[in-house]
């Protein structure tokens, strides 16, 4: 872990396109989510290039309750890359990316890594109110695990 970024990795039994086409399905996600803050998708459709948004319906008590992120796509690569940066639902993301990257260990394994990036979150009244990380890497490492179960079952 660096100041700014949590990364976590894990080899998956699972060829990267079964893994691939979990992560790209924002209806998915909240089965993966440990941390308990992702509830439902709201509106999001397969994840399929740059530029796309998708929304996600959130609780976190740090966070008053219940809320919705915009994600949007930042970073796609077919059966390799997703990743997409958070913000409060209709305004632009404050810096904060989340960002999924596999690689293929043979045919039937892939090693997923999964990075939380919050360097460009510039904003000091921002920083004065969040005190990051929003997400310790015990629930990274708990995403990894449920993303495993996911591609199993």
């Amino acid at each position: 872990m660096s100041e700014t970024r949590i990364t976590v990795q894990r080899t998956i039994d699972a060829a990267s396109p079964q893994v691939f086409d979990v992560l790209s399905l924002p209806q998915r996600h909240p089965e993966l989510d440990t941390s308990g803050t992702v509830v439902s998708v709201d509106h999001g459709d397969r994840i399929t290039a740059v530029g796309q948004t998708f929304r996600m319906n959130m609780h976190a008590e740090m966070m008053g309750g219940d809320y919705q992120t915009d994600n949007h796509v930042t970073g796609y690569q077919e059966n390799h890359l997703l990743a997409w940066e958070t913000a409060p639902a209709g305004t632009e993301p404050p810096g904060w990316e989340w960002v999924w990257q596999l690689e293929a260990q043979g045919p039937d394994a892939t090693r997923v890594t999964l990075t939380y990036d919050w360097e460009k979150v510039t904003d000091p009244e921002l920083l004065k109110k969040i005190s990051f990380p929003l997400i310790p890497a015990a629930d990274l490492e708990g995403s990894l695990e449920a993303l495993a179960a996911a591609v199993s079952g």
